[in-house]
């Protein structure tokens, strides 16, 4: 280990973090700067790239000036990004033709389910891994090109650019100099060949998109330039960019075939590390790069829930039921138990195991009894029992049950859910202190990269503590709340709306 910095920005769905980890890999600065989250119609949702793009900028130049630390010091700019999220650009102008449609937005469901009515749903997923499903970032793509005047012009003239947002802000940080994104966040598409690693010319046509520039694949741990900012005293080479959940598994030490982790966000994310070859993920999971180190890609399974952070923000937004997510944590244990009351977040439709996109939210089982805490109880346990739901399909395709679970993201502060979940899951529940896991796994990668660290046996001797939490539910009452839960889920697609 030498001396010296490695600045992560992590670009998510609400925000944009720059946190700086010193060579012991704990951060020493951070700054936060929100973005807007923009809905022009039921089940869109849009973010303004050039908003992003700015944050960004503001964001490195304020962690920078507040922690004294110069730019020649800092080894490597690692990039962290939300992941489906996608957007296209002029290349002559260098403007967005649209919005960036976020991984949330559902505007790509009528084209999805035409193609797997059409029977490509099969072949799609034994070419890409995934689900033929308007959460991965094709079906968006090919609304803005059909939709975007702007888009079909570039198109038709060789000028349309379109990528996910880390894409977009390597392209802009190095002066357009460089297009070019990792393997984890290709494999988010539905544009890319797992088995070749490349674009498929086959997928761009199915998605109407021949002619789409896309940017070229790289491993994580690849240059991808130098990143110019006004006023440094120096350039920022950019090294260790990787989709949020992927990062989170490497800033777990996520690097051993079954080690798995869950992130919870916006929405959340349960990863199994597959290692080196790819594997069948039966119909519940989907296969993706984890990301490419050292010339070697590696896989995992993945189950990807829509919205579990979100569903607090909108008891807290949209209903007013608490101001603050510790008071949320109280309102919870002042329940006493749950009333039978159940919350099924499907604001953005259900994701795995159930890919249902047409599914909207319900509430079920209120009675003369229920009152604001059970409500608020329900939202945080619908998190547990949708991380619950995934373990269970991982288990029975990895063919081994999970020993522990590693957790990271905001909602790992509410030790309610975090009980809750241990209790739900019948294993421990392992919480870092770190909070950040994904900026600090872009912050491993890039330094990795650039030599900061000498290899992963490094990484995994840096001190990191953790909070365990231990099961203390007895298996009826679990059983009993995980069958309720799964009557309530059914109850909420049997109103499945197209």
């Amino acid at each position: 280990m030498r001396e010296g910095h490695v600045l992560a920005v992590d670009q998510s769905t609400q925000a944009t973090k720059a946190i700086l980890f010193d060579a012991s890999g704990q951060p020493v600065r951070r700054v936060t700067l929100p973005h807007r989250q923009l809905y022009p119609a039921a089940g869109w949702v849009e973010h303004d790239p050039l908003e992003i793009l700015d944050n960004v900028k503001a964001a490195v130049l304020e962690v920078l000036g507040a922690s004294g630390i110069p730019a020649s010091r800092v080894v490597a700019l690692a990039l962290t990004n939300q992941r489906e999220t996608v957007l296209a650009w002029d290349a002559v102008t260098g403007l967005p033709v649209h919005n960036a449609l976020v991984w949330q937005d559902g505007r790509g469901a009528a084209l999805c389910a035409e193609l797997a009515a059409a029977g490509h749903a099969g072949p799609v997923k034994a070419l890409t891994g995934l689900q033929l499903d308007p959460y991965f970032s094709a079906s968006k793509l090919a609304w803005i090109v059909r939709e975007s005047p702007a888009a079909g012009t570039a198109l038709r003239n060789g000028r349309l650019m379109a990528g996910t947002i880390d894409a977009w802000l390597v392209w802009n940080l190095t002066g357009r100099r460089v297009f070019a994104t990792d393997y984890s966040n290709a494999s988010r598409t539905l544009l890319f060949d797992l088995n070749r690693l490349a674009w498929s010319e086959d997928l761009l046509g199915l998605f109407g998109l021949r002619g789409l520039r896309l940017p070229e694949p790289r491993c994580s741990d690849a240059s991808f330039g130098l990143a110019r900012f006004p006023g440094l005293d120096a350039d920022l080479p950019i090294a260790g960019v990787m989709g949020d959940s992927h990062a989170a598994l490497f800033g777990h030490c996520g690097w051993r075939p079954g080690d798995a982790k869950a992130t919870y966000g916006t929405g959340s994310s349960l990863m199994s590390n597959l290692g080196p070859a790819p594997r069948a993920p039966g119909d519940g999971l989907v296969l993706s790069l984890a990301w490419g180190f050292q010339g070697r890609p590696a896989y995992v399974f993945e189950g990807n829930i829509h919205s579990t952070g979100y569903t607090l923000r909108w008891l807290r937004d949209n209903l007013g039921l608490f101001r603050s997510y510790d008071e949320a944590e109280r309102m919870a244990a002042e329940a006493g138990g749950n009333g039978g009351v159940y919350l099924v977040p499907a604001f953005a439709g259900l994701g795995a195991p159930h890919w249902s996109p047409g599914t909207r939210a319900i509430i079920t089982g209120l009675s003369h009894g229920s009152d604001r805490n059970h409500l608020v109880r329900a939202g945080l346990e619908s998190i547990g029992f949708q991380i619950a739901d995934l373990v269970v399909e991982m288990d029975a395709r990895a063919g081994a049950p999970l020993a522990q679970l590693h957790v990271d993201g905001g909602p790992t502060r509410n030790g309610f859910l975090m009980q809750f979940q241990a209790d739900l899951l019948g294993i421990p529940v392992v919480v870092p202190a770190v909070e950040e896991l994904s900026a600090l796994g872009a912050a491993f990668m890039g330094g990795l990269a650039r030599g900061l660290w000498s290899g992963l046996d490094e990484l995994a001797g840096l001190p990191v503590a953790t909070t365990e939490y231990q099961p203390r539910m007895e298996a009826g009452e679990r059983d009993a709340l995980l069958a309720q839960w799964r009557t309530a889920v059914e109850q909420a697609k049997s109103r499945k709306v197209t």
